[in-house]
């Protein structure tokens, strides 16, 4: 039997909520007010990284992007938007369903696909950018996910990994206070125990052929009503990578 990340307690609860992806009042109301940080963070990085002009209207023309887990499209669209051939997967049909329906009904061409990393790695397909963005932390075999991951990443391409540090102040932030208090995600969201430290992140990116080009962590300012970057990087975070391209 081949290996698999899927867990499926996870894929039914992300399932239950699939509805509800672009609704930015609904239950992934959190998401909407973070994907701008996410976004900015992301471009800036692909205009650096490939000598883009960032006052083009499509500066990503040309350049293949992969979001592993990519929910209803939040990310996808807005990369399509701005010149990408943009592939969405997710293991979760009904998800991938929901982004494909938004996507025609936005004009957008984007490939969504119901598979894995893993399963797309085995196709021996590759991307100048990979997005792995909130994932790692709802998966089986943490190891084999990022293996599959980083397999994707072309020659001279970024990966992008953003997830929760396990670390006291997440437990009691993320968990207590967003799922509990506040009710900003649904309880049962997150488990403390399946969050990675950026230094466990960081050697699985350098042990499967990836170099760490930046970090930054992402907090949230609550007088503003907007998440930001940050070098505090004890609850948010998220770790740039590139794969050396070939000489």
């Amino acid at each position: 039997m081949t290996a698999s990340t899927i867990n499926d307690a996870e894929i039914a609860k992300f399932t239950a909520m699939a509805e509800q992806w672009w609704d930015p009042k609904g239950k992934f109301k959190p998401l909407h007010k973070f994907n701008p940080v996410r976004l900015s963070y992301i471009r800036d990085n692909l205009l650096l990284h490939f000598g883009r002009d960032g006052n083009a209207m499509r500066p990503f023309d040309g350049l293949t992007i992969l979001d592993v887990g990519c929910g209803g499209g939040l990310l996808c669209e807005p990369l399509a938007r701005l010149g990408a051939t943009v592939t969405g997967i997710d293991a979760a049909e009904r998800n991938i369903a929901i982004a494909r329906l938004h996507a025609e009904q936005s004009g957008l061409d984007i490939d969504y696909r119901a598979t894995t990393g893993e399963a797309l790695a085995a196709e021996g397909k590759t991307f100048d950018m990979v997005l792995n963005m909130e994932v790692v932390e709802h998966v089986d075999n943490v190891p084999l996910y990022m293996k599959s991951c980083a397999d994707l990443v072309k020659p001279g391409g970024l990966m992008l990994t953003a997830t929760l540090n396990r670390t006291a102040r997440a437990w009691a932030l993320a968990i207590v206070g967003a799922e509990h208090i506040l009710r900003w995600l649904p309880k049962g969201t997150h488990d403390w125990n399946k969050f990675l430290t950026p230094d466990e992140i960081k050697t699985l990116l350098t042990r499967n052929g990836l170099v760490v080009t930046g970090e930054t962590g992402v907090v949230f300012h609550p007088l503003a009503d907007e998440w930001r970057r940050s070098r505090d990087m004890s609850i948010n975070y998220m770790v740039m990578a590139e794969r050396p391209a070939r000489l």
